[in-house]
């Protein structure tokens, strides 16, 4: 069985960091196209970041560009998004997906063959 384990959310002050976790057990992370995406109360999911790891590029959407960062250890098969000068409106939960494909519409849900389980991020005062 694939299993996506996401973690490393909580409460942050504005302008904080939190790092995200989404390790992998039953598939090889670097292997794959991994996206982050976030669901805010009362909003559609949306993405958040994806990286090709088979050709080594990664895109943000423009929200975040700049303040997040994603990466991936191979040795711990493990996907982190770094996010930093954290905004309120970046509270949401969020969750790490995985795609056997390299190419495609890696901006959607559909694109994704498994997905974790979400970590709940707020950023409030």
């Amino acid at each position: 069985d694939v299993q996506l384990q996401v973690s490393g959310g909580g409460l942050v002050q504005p302008g904080g960091s939190l790092r995200l976790s989404c390790a992998a057990s039953g598939i090889t992370l670097d292997q794959h196209t991994i996206g982050w995406f976030r669901q805010a109360p009362g909003k559609k999911r949306e993405w958040v970041s994806y990286t090709v790891n088979s050709a080594g590029y990664t895109y943000y959407v423009d929200s975040v560009n700049g303040r997040f960062i994603i990466t991936t250890d191979s040795a711990k098969n493990t996907v982190y998004l770094q996010m930093n000068s954290l905004k309120p409106e970046d509270t949401a939960i969020y969750y790490c997906a995985a795609s056997s494909y390299s190419d495609g519409d890696e901006k959607m849900d559909s694109f994704y063959d498994y997905w974790g389980q979400g970590t709940k991020v707020t950023v409030s005062s």
